[in-house]
């Protein structure tokens, strides 16, 4: 599903007025009646409720005067709270105003504090659901002054509280908080999602997200080649491949795994155990010769290659000769969980990355040897998959992982161009950044995952996928979204903390037949199309 900033929106809305000749005040009803809609579906109470819609003096407000009309018209109490005198409003939002007072629905003008604290008191001691409609999506300033009073002070009142297109304060391209900003329970977007409402920290002011058909013309939409996806589970479903029943383990692919350093021994276990649950046929570790003893007890499936040593229990270029051998018949290769950062492991992922010609997943401490010196990523033969957690990501580049989280998307989609390279920025909406400038954000996963050794699972995941000969992307995207919704089926049956790396590798298999069969319900999660898993 595609994520718009405000500019693509803007973009859209103006392309559908000028392009069709469908006029605002037609999207503008559209929008609000397929927000009553929602309120209908999400309150079955509604008739009983008495509804305050709080409303700006821009389109949102439009908005929030044609969901007051509909809330009238069914005989549900509603009154109407304008943050400005009626002469400032204008354009379709004026036309909505004068129906709603030709039909004698109940408006309060707010245009100072006093007047918004005598208001406050009547909100809060009547109302019992809130409709946001003060700020739309073209908010890109920091709010203040009575606006700013009137968001803090509506977020303490105890009672439902849905934002009409975007939370007010939100902005709706990058995520951010804009001085305050209404924490909504539900979002009823328009048209398309918004990056701002699936990314963090807007995730936490959105709540349930769902969508109202406006009538963009999907042809407008799809001529935007818009580059935000939302992953959606219906989406990955189709993009697992079914199994002939007439097989071998020759038929899903060879993995090399080299990993694992003294005291990371389980970094190497991890990410080979993963590969092997998500179907590949084989996976061979390896491993600095002395651990080789230790990794032969640790792993049963997993085959082990001892290689030369730099020194004891650490991989380096003498590694090299023999790897070169090892590669051959290899469909693709997994990196650095582990393996350390000495200088020689360091010239030994450069020396690997320029010579081979099979898919690399470079993660963890592999990412960290490449920061030394990114030109390689220009060098290399075959397709480079980095999975880096915000920290290893900072040191790529030589900033902060503040930096780094303060714009996720745009760093990573610079990244993944400049130097051809697929990037999976871990963390909260783990993200996937390709070569083409394409991004997608995964909706699933939840803080049960903040342990070690889940990275080094998606390593695993991701390699064993496309060892199996499945396209990059596709890889990328089954295992990111399989990886957190294997969290998010662990945390619904018994808490989403204490979530081992083992705990996700044993539940691989039962997630992808689950998503594999097609049908989200089975796996007791509340996920509609548009109804995004909030923790």
């Amino acid at each position: 599903m595609y994520l718009a900033t405000a500019d693509i929106m803007q973009r859209l809305d103006q392309k559908t007025i000028k392009g069709t000749g469908i006029p605002g005040v037609v999207l503008m009803e559209n929008a609000g009646r397929g927000i009553y809609q929602h309120l209908c579906s999400s309150f079955p109470d509604l008739q009983e409720r008495t509804v305050a819609v709080i409303a700006g003096k821009g389109n949102n407000g439009g908005d929030g005067f044609v969901i007051a009309r509909y809330l009238t018209n069914e005989k549900i109490k509603c009154r109407v709270f304008l943050l400005t005198s009626k002469e400032k409003v204008m354009g379709d939002a004026l036309v909505n105003l004068n129906i709603i007072e030709s039909m004698g629905i109940p408006l309060t003008e707010i245009t100072s504090s006093s007047e918004w604290k005598s208001a406050f008191q009547e909100m809060r001691g009547g109302y019992n659901l809130i409709i946001d409609a003060i700020f739309g999506t073209g908010l890109n300033t920091e709010i203040q002054g009575l606006l700013r009073e009137v968001i803090e002070d509506v977020n303490t009142i105890i009672c439902p509280k849905v934002a009409v297109d975007i939370p007010s304060g939100l902005n709706a391209s990058n995520g951010k908080i804009m001085g305050a900003c209404i924490k909504a329970d539900l979002t009823i977007t328009m048209g398309l999602p918004k990056i701002g409402q699936v990314i963090f920290p807007g995730a936490d002011y959105t709540g349930t997200l769902k969508l109202a058909d406006i009538s963009l013309p999907q042809s407008l939409v799809d001529a935007e080649k818009i580059p935000y996806h939302l992953m959606l589970f219906e989406d990955i479903s189709g993009l697992i491949m079914e199994r002939s029943a007439n097989t071998h383990k020759g038929n899903f692919g060879h993995l090399l795994v080299l990993a694992g350093s003294p005291g990371k021994t389980g970094a190497a276990v991890l990410t080979c155990d993963a590969a092997m649950r998500v179907g590949t046929g084989l996976v061979t570790l390896g491993i600095a010769q002395s651990l080789n003893p230790v990794m032969e007890v640790k792993l049963t499936e997993v085959m082990t290659e001892p290689l030369p040593e730099e020194e004891p229990g650490f991989l380096g270029i003498k590694s090299w000769e023999v790897i070169k051998d090892i590669v051959a018949g290899k469909t693709a290769v997994a990196i650095g969980p582990g393996i350390s950062t000495r200088k020689g492991t360091s010239e030994l992922v450069w020396r690997i990355l320029e010579e081979t010609s099979i898919p690399a997943v470079v993660d963890a401490d592999g990412i960290t040897c490449l920061s030394g010196d990114l030109s390689v990523l220009k060098k290399v033969k075959a397709p480079v998959i980095l999975t880096p957690h915000p920290g290893e990501m900072a040191r790529l580049l030589q900033c902060s992982p503040k930096e780094i989280q303060d714009d996720r998307i745009g760093i990573s989609r610079q990244f993944a161009q400049e130097y051809g390279v697929y990037v999976v920025l871990k963390g909260a909406r783990t993200l996937i950044a390709e070569p083409d400038g394409t991004v997608s954000i995964n909706p699933t996963g939840n803080p049960g995952m903040a342990s070690g050794g889940a990275g080094d699972a998606l390593t695993g995941m991701i390699g064993g996928l496309i060892a199996q000969g499945y396209p990059v992307n596709r890889a990328l995207h089954i295992a990111v979204f399989a990886h957190g919704l294997i969290a998010d089926i662990i945390a619904l049956e018994r808490g989403k903390v204490g979530i081992t790396a083992g705990d996700i590798i044993h539940t691989i298999p039962r997630c992808l037949d689950l998503i594999a069969q097609g049908d989200p319900s089975r796996i007791e999660i509340p996920w509609g199309k548009y109804h995004l898993l909030s923790w």
